[in-house]
C-alpha cells in the first residue's frame, strides 16, 4: 500500500507578537491519501494558512513533524526546500500573485525555469495547463487583460504546469464573484476527478467547502477529529 501523501504528526506552530505568544496550531495531527480533497474550513486567523505554509515548506513547526511525499520537511534546508517545493507542490493564493509585466503564458511557464526541460518541452507543458484551465485564447494576455477569473485560472494553470503531488489552495475563491469562483472550483473538482490530484482548499465558504470530498475545522489552531464526508 502506498505511504499517504501527506502526514502531519503533532505539529504546534507558535508566533510571537508584540510580547505575547500566539499559538497558530496546537497539537495537530492530519493524513492526506493520494487523491484526496479536504475543505479546511474556519474562521479567520485560525490557523488554516499556517498549515498549509507547513506544508509547502514556506514556513517549519515550533514542534512536530511534517512529512510530504516520503520526506520530513524539517530535515530539509532553505535550498533544499525551494527545490523540493517546485517539483512536489502546486501553491494557489487568494490574490493571484501574477507577474503584472509577463503573459499568462509567461507566468505559467516560470516555474518550469527551474527544471532542466528544453524550451519546446516548457511550450508543451504551458500550453497543456492553460488549455485545462480553459485559457488557450489569453496566453499572450497579461493579467490587466484578464478579468478576476480569468487570473485566477492563469495561477491555477501555473500550479499545476509541473504535475505537482500536493495542490494547496488558500481561499483563491475570495476576490472573486460568484461565477468566476464556481469556475475556479469546477476547475479544482476536475483535476481531483478526472487527474486523481491530491488537493487541500482552505476556505471559509460552506458552498465552496462542499466541492471537496471531505472537510475539517481549524479554529483557535485545534483541528477537527473526524472529517465529514461530502457528496455533490
Amino acid at each position: 500500500m502506498a505511504a499517504p501523501i501527506v502526514q502531519v504528526r503533532n505539529v504546534s506552530k507558535r508566533f510571537s507578537r508584540d510580547g505575547f505568544e500566539v499559538i497558530a496550531l496546537d497539537d495537530v495531527d492530519l493524513t492526506l491519501e493520494q487523491g484526496d480533497f479536504l475543505a479546511l474550513m474556519g474562521p479567520s486567523g485560525s490557523g488554516k494558512s499556517t498549515l498549509l505554509n507547513l506544508l509547502a515548506g514556506i514556513d517549519r513547526t515550533t514542534e512536530g513533524e511534517v512529512e510530504v511525499m516520503g520526506t520530513q520537511l524539517n530535515r530539509l534546508s532553505e535550498s533544499q526546500l525551494a527545490t523540493w517545493r517546485n517539483a512536489h507542490i502546486g501553491y494557489i493564493f487568494q490574490t493571484f500573485n501574477l507577474v503584472p509585466v509577463l503573459t499568462a503564458f509567461e507566468n505559467v511557464e516560470l516555474p518550469l525555469l527551474l527544471t532542466k526541460l528544453s524550451k519546446a518541452d516548457r511550450r508543451r507543458n504551458v500550453e497543456t495547463a492553460l488549455d485545462l484551465v480553459g485559457l488557450s485564447d489569453r496566453m499572450h494576455h497579461q493579467p490587466k487583460q484578464l478579468s478576476g477569473g480569468q487570473e485566477q485560472r492563469v495561477a491555477i494553470a501555473r500550479a499545476i504546469v509541473t504535475d505537482p503531488d500536493l495542490i494547496l489552495a488558500d481561499e483563491p475563491t475570495g476576490n472573486l464573484d460568484a461565477r468566476s469562483g464556481e469556475e475556479i472550483l469546477q476547475i479544482l473538482s476536475t483535476l481531483n476527478r478526472e487527474m486523481n490530484k491530491t488537493i487541500m482548499l482552505v476556505t471559509h465558504d460552506p458552498h465552496a467547502a462542499s466541492f471537496a470530498t471531505q472537510q475539517r475545522h481549524l479554529e483557535k489552531g485545534l483541528l477537527s477529529e473526524v472529517a465529514t464526508a461530502v457528496s455533490n
